[in-house]
């Protein structure tokens, strides 16, 4: 009767796939974690992190901005309500890692790796749209959510079987047949609102296909091992995927009439802050290979 209770109170329910899944953590708390771990990776990449008025750095912090935005909407829309409205902060860490990553509390974190596949803003509203969806779907709620109740199972199994057989069989077991398949879906959900959050911004959602097109390209040859060992769903299944949804999201990119209009004015912040940024970077000796 009381776990009864516990299963049914925590239930939630994702944006657009409405994929019913288990959160007991609170949006508070979870925001608590994610400020945690933003000022020690701030600390840890310290001397890695590019100046706020660097090009990349005030790119990335331009079209987040109006993810942002687009997100807030979002949220209105799908009656989102444990989703936070706090400022997001953008951190460029210069880094040959090709990945972006986001934190519960709006902290989105992009290596300049990345920008060996992102090479316009189109595309990395793709990624930034990606990462902000991650927080809009609260996965990262789910996924310690997830992780508690393994824990709690595992060591009950420790009570039935002091030997640690029952252990040492379940946690493994656990994370190919629960843990791993669920990212793969969190992952996939994210593209999905991603994608739209990127057209409802005014930028052109087929952008995020070319991402994983490019991905794929540049890592041909390398042995990714099955897609049900991984985290994230394949390059090629990716791709396909966005077929589905791409009808959708270019009805919301095309038929907006205000978006002609601010793409104009990116297009002329965009040459500005080229101009101010070379123009910096010259100043102070700065070149892309230091």
């Amino acid at each position: 009767m009381l776990f009864g209770y516990a299963y049914f109170a925590f239930l939630d329910e994702a944006p657009i796939t409405k994929r019913k899944r288990w959160i007991a953590t609170s949006p508070q708390w979870e925001q608590q974690l994610g400020d945690q771990e933003y000022r020690q990776l701030m600390r840890r990449f310290r001397s890695d992190i590019l100046p706020r008025n660097h090009r990349a750095s005030i790119t990335v912090q331009r079209v987040g901005s109006r993810i942002a935005e687009a997100s807030i909407d979002f949220a209105q829309r799908h009656n989102l309500k444990t989703y936070s409205t706090n400022p997001y902060t953008y951190t460029v860490i210069r880094s040959d890692m090709a990945n972006a990553f986001v934190l519960p509390g709006n902290h989105v974190f992009v290596m300049t790796g990345l920008f060996k596949y992102v090479r316009n803003e189109d595309e990395l509203a793709g990624v930034l749209g990606h990462e902000v969806a991650h927080n809009l779907a609260r996965h990262a709620g789910e996924k310690v959510s997830g992780s508690l109740v393994v824990s709690l199972l595992a060591r009950l199994t420790l009570i039935i079987d002091p030997s640690g057989l029952f252990f040492s069989i379940l946690v493994p077991a656990a994370s190919l047949f629960r843990e791993l398949p669920n990212s793969r879906q969190q992952e996939t959900e994210a593209d999905e609102i991603g994608v739209y959050l990127a057209a409802q911004a005014c930028y052109d959602p087929r952008a995020a296909q070319r991402v994983f097109a490019n991905m794929k390209k540049g890592m041909e040859g390398a042995n990714h091992g099955p897609e049900f060992l991984s985290t994230h769903p394949s390059h090629e299944n990716r791709i396909r995927n966005f077929d589905q949804w791409m009808p959708k999201a270019m009805e919301t990119f095309e038929s907006d009439d205000r978006c002609r209009m601010i793409r104009e004015q990116m297009t002329e912040a965009r040459q500005a802050a080229a101009r101010e940024a070379a123009l910096r970077e010259t100043q102070s000796g700065w070149s892309p290979q230091k």
